[in-house]
């Protein structure tokens, strides 16, 4: 695995921002970017972006290139892949806080970024609700993961246009109908995008976004933020069989989830476990309900 790209940053589209913006700040427990309606996770200025709309959805990820030639090397190999890439103004990588930027659309219709030199805060990250911090350093801020009605060219352009390689896969029969989830590693992180097979057009993309604390004291404190608060808690505390990761999940204003987690399993060389599971938990993971 050549480490060329790590999810830099995310934007959401959402129709209630305030709403949206206090759970990450009250319960998720990030803290605010430099600039309005942005977050940080961790050193850099921003990690996730909201703007006001009706989609609830991603209006955009970005993957940070590790420098100037992995970005340019990750650009020539989208557009071998047949991917229309587009080049960046110096507005529109200012605006990201970078120093380049690409970008092309997704099979599945989410607009993806590519850029490099994502600038650091004048001040440390520290979060009082995460005093471990999260876990980004050479992996990104996290993962995404999306439903895709076309797989094959998903994957294709996950692989040979991202550069990707996949972790490993899941088939489970969900209520009656088979259910395929891809997972698709670029640095250490067991997977950075994971992409669900939908026999049908979804009209929101994003299912998920994952953080990856530090520590399990703070998944269990964000657990009972959230347990105390007014959103859903879709799956409970559980552990994942292929990557590891212990974490809950939590369905944010905007509809779409959260996972909160921590000691996630890290691909390591040779990868050899590229294989089949059948279930999405070990344990744990179920949904939650608030006493009455």
């Amino acid at each position: 695995m050549t480490h060329l790209i790590e999810l830099g940053y995310a934007g959401f589209e959402v129709s209630d921002p305030a709403a949206f913006e206090t759970f990450l700040d009250r319960e998720v427990g990030l803290v605010p970017g430099d600039d309005p309606h942005t977050w940080r996770t961790d050193q850099k200025v921003r990690r996730i972006a909201v703007h006001e709309g009706e989609r609830n959805d991603a209006a955009y990820i970005g993957f940070e290139a590790v420098d100037a030639d992995a970005f340019a090397r990750t650009v020539e190999r989208l557009r071998a892949a047949g991917a229309d890439v587009t080049d960046g103004t110096p507005g529109d990588a200012k605006a990201r806080g970078a120093a380049d930027l690409a970008w092309c659309t997704a099979p599945w219709g989410t607009r993806v970024e590519l850029v490099h030199g994502l600038a650091d805060a004048d001040t440390p990250f520290a979060s009082p609700l995460v005093p471990g911090g999260f876990r980004t350093a050479g992996m990104g801020f996290g993962h995404v993961v999306f439903g895709v009605s076309d797989l094959a060219a998903s994957h294709e352009f996950a692989t040979s246009g991202l550069g990707m390689e996949q972790s490993d896969w899941l088939e489970m029969d969900m209520g009656g109908f088979p259910f395929e989830v891809r997972f698709y590693h670029c640095n250490a992180r067991h997977h950075t995008l994971a992409l669900a097979a939908v026999p049908f057009d979804l009209p929101t993309k994003l299912h998920h976004f994952m953080l990856e604390a530090n520590t399990v004291d703070d998944v269990g404190a964000a657990f009972d933020r959230v347990f105390a608060g007014t959103q859903p808690i879709a799956s409970g505390l559980g552990k994942h069989p292929n990557d590891e990761m212990f974490s809950f999940y939590a369905v944010t204003p905007a509809g779409f989830q959260v996972e909160f987690g921590t000691n996630g399993r890290t691909i390591t060389e040779p990868w050899t476990d590229n294989r089949v599971y059948d279930r999405i938990s070990t344990w744990g993971h179920q949904p939650i309900a608030r006493p009455v």
